[in-house]
């Protein structure tokens, strides 16, 4: 029989792996008559049976051992595997068929702890979190003083509202690298929608850009002054916010009325746009568009905005996400309802006589445009006609998306975003 203990060396090698050889190392060298049965078991039974299995990565069978020691109040074994999930190191050597980094960033244990207040309580994430920031120092990592007041929800940005006039509600998230942001991206949603469309966009963004979303005026948690707007209106509200954050020169990517923004604001202010972004828009409107137009400003001004709010829903999602995400149309469906009605008529007019298609050649930023194929609001006809008249500027048709492209195709959305920006650099 061969003498060689395949289990044992298979679990001593994921335990170094994991842990390092001075723990290890330090484990073997005191084990006594006493606890050598325990060494051999857990190094067999734990670190093999169980770390050994590709069923799930090391990075994440790592999440799981903090989550369970800091439930459980297992402190010694906390700050063990949390030093370890520190310093990191190659799934590679763990045999596992995992060769992604296995370090947690602090970042990433903060939102362990995060999460485990939740479901643990919060004493226990509070000791967790103690014996963190004591092993990030020992570890080096900088812990600049930083007021309570002054953080905000990653998945949603620290909302302000714009000196000007008039008073826009935006959002502006940090990039969670802490590095100096690639750029400053700026999102301006849909009529009838506020900054939580780019919700999914902005938090994938922000992880090396500054991303600034905000709420046209007349929708949002911005003022709704009388109307009718017109676009070079809403463009200048941009350029004034723009200005106030001194910025600089951002990416702006806008979906249908602020792909129209986008494109006036490019117009008028070209030294503040960088690069352009026009999702499921349009340059203008022949007679029976505008007329159209004209109809649903109609009806609002007999029924409210939830006259149309059903149509909407029509317009910018297909049957087939109508069918498998009616709570999501729903969500949307309330938004659009619950929009000023003021507000909403006035953009609309500025949307019905919105028109750049004889300008278009003057835009001289690079420039993307994104259709949703099955898009009946604006077909991919008319992102084709902006695509073919700004200079250099590309088209991306989305399938199987209709108007909010970006909630249908979260992920070809994105991606599509992703490999414009690198294109910038």
């Amino acid at each position: 029989m061969d003498p060689y203990d395949h289990d044992l060396e298979r679990g001593l090698r994921n335990r170094r792996a994991l842990l390092g050889d001075a723990w290890v190392d330090k484990s073997i060298a005191s084990a006594n008559a006493f606890t050598a049965d325990f060494q051999n078991f857990i190094t067999r039974y734990a670190w093999h049976e169980v770390w050994g299995r590709p069923g799930l990565d090391a990075k994440t069978r790592r999440v799981i051992v903090l989550a369970i020691t800091c439930a459980l109040g297992r402190w010694e074994e906390f700050e063990l595997h949390l030093r370890a999930a520190l310093v990191g190191g190659s799934g590679a050597s763990l045999g596992a068929g995992d060769d992604a980094p296995t370090a947690l960033t602090p970042d990433e244990v903060k939102e362990v702890l995060m999460q485990a207040a939740i479901y643990a309580g919060v004493p226990a994430a509070n000791t967790g979190m103690s014996i963190a920031v004591k092993l990030l120092r020992e570890l080096g990592h900088a812990l600049p003083p930083l007021p309570a007041t002054e953080v905000a929800h990653t998945g949603s940005g620290r909302s302000f509202r714009s000196a000007g006039t008039p008073a826009l509600h935006y959002t502006v998230r940090e990039p969670r690298s802490k590095a100096s942001p690639r750029s400053t991206v700026v999102l301006s949603h849909a009529l009838g929608c506020d900054v939580s469309l780019w919700d999914a966009l902005a938090n994938a963004l922000a992880a090396e850009h500054r991303v600034i979303c905000y709420d046209h005026r007349g929708h949002g948690d911005s003022e709704a002054p009388a109307g009718p707007y017109t676009m070079a209106e809403l463009a200048d509200d941009a350029e004034r916010l723009l200005a106030e954050l001194d910025t600089g020169p951002v990416v702006w990517i806008g979906l249908s009325l602020g792909g129209m923004v986008g494109q006036e604001l490019a117009l008028r202010h070209p030294r503040r746009v960088e690069a352009l972004v026009i999702a499921n828009s349009s340059a203008g409107f022949d007679e029976a568009g505008r007329n159209a137009w004209q109809q649903r400003i109609d009806a609002v001004a007999q029924g409210g905005v939830d006259a149309v709010a059903d149509a909407a829903m029509q317009r910018w999602f297909t049957t087939d996400f109508r069918s498998a995400q009616p709570a999501t149309v729903a969500r949307w469906r309330r938004r659009v309802a619950s929009t000023s009605a003021r507000g909403y008529v006035a953009a609309s007019q500025a949307v019905m006589r919105h028109d750049t298609a004889a300008r278009l050649p003057q835009i001289s930023a690079p420039t993307l445009v994104i259709a949703g194929a099955l898009d009946p609001g604006t077909p991919v006809a008319m992102s084709q006609a902006i695509a073919d008249a700004v200079p250099r500027a590309r088209l991306v048709v989305l399938d199987d998306a209709a108007h909010l492209s970006v909630l249908e195709q979260p992920a070809a959305f994105t991606a599509v975003v992703h490999d414009f920006l690198a294109a910038l650099a």
